[in-house]
C-alpha cells in the first residue's frame, strides 16, 4: 500500500493559519481555473485518511467534495450526518493497525490528509509520497506541516514543477 500526503504550505510552513483558517489559500492568482494537477492525483487514489479537525473543516465547506471513502481518524467523534453514511466512517485505534486493516480491505493508495494524521503517520514511518506546493507568503504563524519526529526520514526528490510563476509543487518519495 502507498501512502500519499497531497497538501499546500506556507513559505514558512503552514498548512493552516490560527485556529485552523484556510482564507490566504483563496488569495492564489489563478487566471487559468487551473486545480494545479489535484485531478490527476486524485483519480489514483483509493480513500482518503483524515483527522477530526480536518473532517470538520471540510464539513464547513458546505458541499462535500470527495467522491471517493473517507476515513476519519478519531476517538470523539461519535457519529457522521446522515448524508454522508457510505461516503464516510469514523475509524479509531493505533495507526499501523488502521493502515493495515484499511490494506487488508483492498485500499491500495491512500491520500492522508490533515496535520495531526500526517504527523501521525510520518511518527510510524508510513508516509511513502509527499506533494508539497508551496504559496508564497509568509503566515506568520498557524498549524505547521512538520512536527519533531524522533527519528529521520529520508526523501528522494522525485519532480518539481511551477504553476504562473508563482506555485511550486515538489514530489518526495520515501528513501528506504
Amino acid at each position: 500500500m502507498t501512502n500519499y500526503v497531497y497538501i499546500a504550505t506556507s513559505l514558512d510552513g503552514y498548512i493552516a493559519g490560527l485556529k485552523g483558517t484556510l482564507d490566504w489559500l483563496n488569495n492564489i492568482p489563478n487566471p487559468n481555473k487551473s486545480d494545479y494537477g489535484y485531478s490527476d492525483f486524485i483519480k489514483n487514489i483509493d480513500a482518503i485518511v483524515m483527522g477530526k479537525n480536518t473532517y470538520q473543516k471540510v464539513l464547513s465547506f458546505g458541499k462535500w467534495p470527495y467522491n471517493k471513502p473517507v476515513f476519519i481518524l478519531s476517538n470523539s467523534l461519535k457519529e457522521i450526518p446522515e448524508n454522508l453514511m457510505g461516503r464516510a466512517k469514523i475509524i479509531k485505534g493505533d495507526i499501523k493497525k488502521v493502515n493495515k486493516d484499511l490494506s487488508k480491505q483492498g485500499f491500495k493508495n491512500l491520500y492522508i490528509d490533515g496535520g495531526q494524521i500526517i504527523h501521525s503517520f510520518l511518527k510510524e514511518d508510513l508516509i511513502d509520497e509527499m506533494i508539497i506546493t508551496t504559496i508564497p507568503i509568509l503566515l506568520g504563524d498557524g498549524i505547521p506541516l512538520f512536527h519533531r519526529l524522533d527519528q529521520q526520514l529520508k526523501f528522494k526528490h522525485k519532480n518539481t514543477k511551477i504553476y504562473n510563476n508563482n506555485l511550486v509543487k515538489s514530489h518526495y518519495i520515501r528513501d528506504r
